[in-house]
């Protein structure tokens, strides 16, 4: 189930205490200058693509890069998506995007991201839900595909330990 405004513990998706824990990639980078407005603050518009390339990374290291998808003749198009904006980010800081995938039986991601400033503050948060859909129909996958049930067995059997 999802929850209108992010829980104090857990994130904002329920979480299931048998499931595995949440697949987590951490990237850092700075706000460059195209992406601060005049007054040198990341303009919330570029959120999505700081989100974006934490998921990038954490698909290629489990098994479902954009590649993945499209050798598996599947798409992943976001159903959802919600910010939770909490602090600025400036011209050149330093900010660590976390995007964490939580255990779901559906044939969807459900993927919770995190914009940490250097000092720890939390900048933003946000979640998104992708639903799979078959290529070839356009039409959403009813059962879970083998590209994530795939993942599912690795994660199950602890092959991700290291996205933490």
């Amino acid at each position: 189930m999802l929850t209108r405004v992010r829980r104090k513990k857990g994130g904002y998706f329920e979480r299931d205490e048998s499931a595995p824990a949440p697949l987590i990639m951490r990237v850092k980078r700075r706000v460059r200058f195209n992406e601060a407005d005049v007054m040198g603050i990341a303009w919330y518009g570029r959120y999505p693509a700081f989100f974006e390339e934490g998921f990038a990374e954490l698909g290629r290291q489990c098994g479902l890069s954009y590649r993945d998808f499209a050798d598996a003749d599947l798409r992943a198009p976001i159903a959802q998506f919600h910010i939770d904006y909490h602090l600025s980010l400036s011209l050149d800081e330093e900010f660590t995007v976390t995007a964490a995938i939580v255990w779901c039986e559906g044939a969807r991601l459900n993927t919770e991201y995190t914009v940490t400033k250097e000092d720890g503050s939390i900048a933003a948060t946000a979640y998104s839900v992708q639903m799979l859909i078959d290529a070839e129909s356009g039409r959403p996958c009813l059962t879970t595909p083998e590209l994530l049930e795939r993942c599912r067995r690795r994660w199950k059997a602890g092959e991700f330990h290291w996205l933490k």
